[in-house]
C-alpha cells in the first residue's frame, strides 16, 4: 500500500519573531507581544525570553517577574494574519492539501504535488527556504507518512529545524519517545501512565488496547494506535474551525467559590491567550463543568461583540457559573471555550481546537 507524505510546519516563535523582523531594535532581545499590565496576557514569546522561562499565556506580571529587561510590544494580528496568507501562498506551490491548525502552523499532504518532486523532505526544505528568502522568517518541519509522527517530528530539532521520521525507523522512534510527547496525554494522564509503568512509547506499545481503553476511554484506542505508529487521519483542507478553547483537569476537586475567584481568571487568560494565536474571532463563549462523579454539564452564551480579550470572556464565564445549577458540588473540570465564527471565518478553512490542560 501507497504511503502518505504528510509534513507539518510550525513556523518559530511566529509573533514574535514577526515583531523582531520588522523592529531591528528587538533582534537579539527578549520579547512579548502583550501588555505589561496587571490583567495582561503573553501572546508569544521570542526565544530568547523563553530562556526565561516566558511562554505564551502566561500573565504579563509573572514574565516581568521572570524577565525584569522583558520587552513588550503590541499585538498587532492584521500584520500576522497577512504574513499567514504569505505563508500558505507558498504551501500552495506545492500543494493543495493544505490543514491549517492555526496561524502558524499546518499539515501538508504531498504525496501527489505539483511540482513532482519524489521526496517530501525535498520539499519541506524548499519552503523552509522559500519562508526564509521572502518573508526573512524561520518555520521548523517535519516529515513522516502520517500527521501524528510529522508534528512529532517538527518539533525535534527547533528552532529552524527539519527532521523526518521514516516508515523504517519510526517503529525504534516511538519505542524511545517520552510519554509526555503523545498526543491527547498532558500532566495528570502521564502521571497515571506512569501509575501502570508506562513511561515510553515501548511500554505504551506492550499494553494491549482492551487494557488501554479500560483506563482511558475511547482516548485509549487512539494511544494504541499512536504506539505502533498508525494515524489514518487524511489532512482535511475544506475543515473549518468552529471552537477555540481550553479546560483543566485539578488534582483536587475545586469548590464554586474557588472556581470563581481563581480557576475562571486563569482559564480565561489562556484562551484569550490562544484566541490571539490563532486568529479565530466568535462570540458566543461555552463554559463546560465536570462533577466528581463524571457527571458533564455546560452553558453557552451568545454577545453582539467578538470575544477576543480576558475583560470580555470573564465575567460572561462568571456569569454562566453563577447561572449554573451546581448546588454545593464541587468540580473535577472547568473548561471555556469561544465558538460561532463570524463570516469572514466562516469563508476560510480551519478546524475545531479544544485544547486540555491537565493538572
Amino acid at each position: 500500500m501507497n504511503q502518505r507524505k504528510i509534513i507539518h510546519v510550525d513556523m518559530d516563535a511566529f509573533y514574535a519573531s514577526i515583531e523582531q523582523r520588522d523592529h531591528p531594535e528587538y533582534r537579539g532581545k527578549p520579547i512579548a507581544v502583550g501588555r505589561p499590565e496587571i490583567r495582561g496576557v503573553v501572546a508569544a514569546a521570542s526565544y530568547e525570553a523563553r530562556r526565561f522561562g516566558v511562554r505564551s499565556a502566561m500573565p504579563s506580571m509573572k514574565a516581568l517577574k521572570l524577565c525584569p529587561h522583558l520587552i513588550f510590544t503590541r499585538n498587532r494580528m492584521d500584520v500576522y494574519k497577512a504574513v499567514s496568507a504569505q505563508i500558505h501562498a507558498i504551501f500552495h506551490r506545492y500543494t493543495d492539501l493544505v490543514e491549517p491548525l492555526s496561524l502558524d502552523e499546518a499539515f501538508l499532504d504531498v504525496t501527489e504535488n505539483k511540482p513532482g518532486i519524489p521526496l517530501a523532505v525535498d520539499i519541506a526544505r524548499r519552503i523552509k527556504k522559500e519562508i526564509r528568502r521572502e518573508l526573512h522568517l524561520t518555520a521548523s518541519a517535519g516529515v513522516s507518512y502520517n500527521k501524528f509522527l510529522a508534528k512529532i517530528a517538527s518539533d525535534y530539532r527547533k528552532p529552524d529545524g527539519l527532521f523526518t521520521i521514516h516508515p523504517s525507523r519510526a517503529e525504534k522512534f516511538i519505542a524511545a519517545l517520552p510519554i509526555e510527547a503523545f498526543w491527547g496525554v498532558g500532566h495528570a494522564t502521564a502521571e497515571r501512565m506512569r501509575a501502570l509503568s508506562i513511561t515510553n512509547g515501548a511500554q505504551l506499545r506492550a499494553r494491549d488496547k482492551e487494557f488501554l481503553i479500560r483506563h482511558f476511554g475511547k482516548t485509549g484506542a487512539i494511544f494504541y494506535n499512536f504506539a505502533r505508529g498508525v494515524d489514518d487521519r487524511p489532512v482535511e483542507p475544506s475543515r473549518m474551525r468552529k471552537s477555540v478553547g481550553c479546560e483543566e483537569t485539578y488534582r483536587e476537586n475545586v469548590t464554586r467559590a474557588e472556581a470563581l475567584e481563581q480557576r475562571l481568571p486563569l482559564l480565561a487568560e489562556e484562551l484569550a491567550g490562544r484566541l490571539a494565536r490563532s486568529g479565530f474571532r466568535g462570540n458566543t463563549l461555552t463554559l463546560k463543568v465536570k462533577f466528581p462523579d463524571f457527571v458533564q454539564k455546560t452553558r453557552c452564551a451568545t454577545v453582539p461583540e467578538i470575544l477576543t480579550e480576558k475583560e470580555g470572556i470573564l465575567p460572561l464565564a462568571r456569569t454562566l457559573m453563577e447561572e449554573l445549577d451546581s448546588g454545593d458540588r464541587t468540580f473535577r473540570l472547568l473548561g471555556l471555550s469561544v465558538s460561532h465564527p463570524q463570516e469572514e471565518q466562516r469563508q476560510g478553512i480551519w478546524e475545531q481546537l479544544w485544547l486540555e490542560l491537565e493538572y
